[in-house]
């Protein structure tokens, strides 16, 4: 076993004080908040929630506010519903997000049905990111939730495996990934090789039968494993299981919600990430790489 140096030990890090061997990472902090809710069929009272949870998170120093996948239109059953329900990327719901972003100056991601141009029985499950004048990424979930009973793919058109969603927030590079991507861990693997230090995981994560433990533990794997941040904003109960939190690369759960409707917020450094890839260079070490799979 290697000596413990670097690893918590009552509280307190005790990581070297030089990370040389890391590229500079510069000084660059960032306020992060994740927004907890359980958005309905009431699309304009899903960003009303957005807007009152996102201007309580800038007040407390968010730069980057991260709402759950499906925020813009959610009922239980996958119906056509979603079909009417589900909006252009110029549409009134990512159009609101780019009002809350001018307003609050900071970035905004959030989950939304996206319509299909063509379309009649399917949707997109998209994430947008934007501030106040552009969209700045998207990511249309790639893996589909066909599991624990569910089929998104009667509903859902998959998004095509193309370049990482990583954009830059004050010079932290944040990529895109969506809930059942989170058991998928080449998914955050490829963002962080495409050099995301901060992963927003958006998602709709439902109850279940060990499904509150599944959460907790890939979410910190993930941060784990990669060296990462991660930030996870899910539904709150009684559908999505809650405990939105936010951890780091080592995983510490550095802020957290339960069951409520409320926000998490903390700040972020690339420093803390270049310091723990110093103790722990596993992403240097590995032996393989993460190719798509046809």
């Amino acid at each position: 076993m290697g000596s413990a140096t670097g690893l918590y030990s009552g509280g307190v890090s005790e990581f070297p004080s030089d990370p040389s061997p890391v590229v500079d990472a510069g000084a660059a902090e960032l306020g992060v908040a994740v927004l907890q809710f359980a958005p309905g069929a009431d699309g304009a009272e899903n960003l009303a929630t957005i807007e009152r949870l996102g201007r309580r998170a800038a007040t407390a120093g968010a730069r980057l506010i991260v709402a759950p996948e499906y925020s813009s239109y959610f009922v239980p059953a996958l119906d056509l519903s979603w079909i009417a329900n589900a909006e252009e990327l110029d549409g009134p719901f990512v159009t609101g997000l780019q009002r809350l972003a001018a307003e609050t100056g900071a970035v905004v991601v959030a989950g939304l049905a996206e319509r299909i141009p063509g379309e009649t029985e399917r949707f997109a499950n998209t994430l947008v990111a934007v501030d106040g004048d552009a969209v700045l990424a998207t990511y249309r979930k790639i893996h589909l939730y066909d599991a624990f009973g569910s089929r998104e793919s009667d509903r859902i058109v998959p998004g095509e495996i193309g370049a990482p969603a990583v954009f830059d927030v004050d010079g932290v590079p944040v990529g895109l990934q969506t809930c059942y991507d989170l058991r998928f861990p080449e998914v955050t693997r490829r963002l962080v090789d495409a050099g995301a230090e901060l992963v927003l995981l958006p998602s709709e994560w439902v109850r279940g039968p060990l499904k509150e433990f599944h959460w907790r533990t890939l979410v910190t794997a993930r941060a784990i494993e990669n060296t990462v941040y991660v930030a996870a904003a899910d539904h709150a109960p009684p559908i999505g299981a809650g405990s939105s939190m936010i951890v780091d690369p080592m995983g510490v759960q550095l802020a957290g919600l339960g069951e409520q409707t409320e926000i998490a917020v903390a700040r972020i450094s690339r420093a803390r990430v270049a310091e723990v890839r110093t103790v722990n260079p596993a992403l240097a070490l590995r032996r393989f790489r993460v190719e798509p799979r046809d």
